[in-house]
């Protein structure tokens, strides 16, 4: 796969399976479906659980991460990809979407997640 992360997938793969680490139990639900993914280079929301999960789409590879951001809780998945990073759309902070690290803010990071594709669903492990 190109020494992607687990957290990433790539879309147009019809069965993908990514895992942080094959060994453990996993507790994969769904988020989606294949088609309701974002278009190449932009981002999306969708709640899961108590929560919002943020999906970027950077160049064909989707990532999912927190959708709030650290500074002050903009929600990321209605911001835009610039340079392969999710800009908040309130105050512009840039995140990596693969890493979940802020790209100005050393020790800010925010919790990225497995995905996978199954028979066109869309998994997260939360």
């Amino acid at each position: 796969m190109g020494g992607q992360p687990p957290s990433a997938v790539q879309p147009s793969k019809a069965r993908q399976h990514l895992t942080k680490n094959p060994t453990c139990m996993s507790n994969f639900i769904k988020l989606t479906t294949q088609s309701e993914l974002p278009a190449d280079n932009t981002a999306k929301e969708f709640p899961v659980r108590d929560k919002t999960i943020c999906i970027a789409n950077v160049n064909g590879v989707c990532s999912a991460m927190d959708n709030v951001c650290l500074h002050r809780g903009g929600p990321l998945g209605t911001g835009m990809i610039l340079n392969g990073k999710v800009v908040c759309p309130w105050h512009g902070w840039e995140w990596d979407p693969q890493t979940g690290q802020a790209v100005h803010v050393p020790n800010a990071k925010i919790a990225v997640y497995p995905l996978k594709i199954e028979n066109g669903d869309v998994l997260v492990d939360v």
